[in-house]
Formats: structure tokens, C-alpha cells, sequence
């Protein structure tokens, strides 16, 4: 099980913040956030949500207890939901996948040319 402070640290580097700059956002001590991520101190709960809520991740994922890695990008989520419950996106979804660069070029320029 990957430590709590390796958690935090790489849900920040994510999204390419410094101390500084999750700080601000979460309006902790920047170096509280420095002391959560070398493991000196463990956060409250409060905290922990702050981070859960930022990163829209859950709160098993920032302490630890699952593996599952999460979308850390609102739009790439919502995406992938939509492919997952929607039966024909996910066909298409899958056949793209075994598709050369040149097929995939050839379907995304076609809708263009027929003015969709």
C-alpha cells in the first residue's frame, strides 16, 4: 500500500501545482501541505476531504485502501462515462482502437468534408 504523502504529492504534481500553489487552493499552510506529502503529519479529515474534492478523487483512493487509479480531468471522465454507458460509442470506441493513424485520419476528416 503506497503511503498517504506519496498519494498527495502525486495528485499535485498532476496537475503540475507547486506547495505554493495547492495551498492557495485548499487555503492550508503551504507548509502543512509539505509536512502531509513527507509524512510528518497526518491530515484531519477536513483536509483530506479538501483534497478528495479538488482532485475528484475518493477519499479510498487518497488514503490508500484502492489501487484505481482515477481521471484526474473532469472532461476525460465525463467521456469516459459516456463510452461506457453508451453501447454503440463503445463499439466504435473499440474498433478504433485496432485502426491505423491513416483510418483514423480518414474518419475524423470525413464528417468534416460532409459538413457534421
Amino acid at each position: 500500500m503506497r503511503q498517504l504523502g506519496s498519494i498527495l504529492r502525486a495528485l499535485r504534481v498532476s496537475k503540475d501545482l507547486t506547495q505554493d500553489e495547492l495551498a492557495k487552493k485548499l487555503k492550508i499552510g503551504r507548509s502543512i501541505i509539505g509536512m502531509y506529502e513527507n509524512n510528518e503529519r497526518i491530515p484531519p479529515l477536513e483536509n483530506l476531504e479538501k483534497y478528495a474534492d479538488f482532485f475528484n478523487v475518493d477519499m479510498n483512493y487518497i488514503t490508500g485502501r484502492t489501487e484505481e487509479e482515477y481521471y484526474y480531468d473532469l472532461q476525460t471522465k465525463q467521456i469516459a462515462q459516456e463510452i461506457f454507458e453508451n453501447e454503440n460509442l463503445k463499439a466504435l470506441f473499440d474498433a478504433s482502437r485496432g485502426a491505423t493513424p491513416e483510418d483514423l485520419s480518414v474518419a475524423i476528416a470525413t464528417p468534416a468534408a460532409m459538413g457534421i
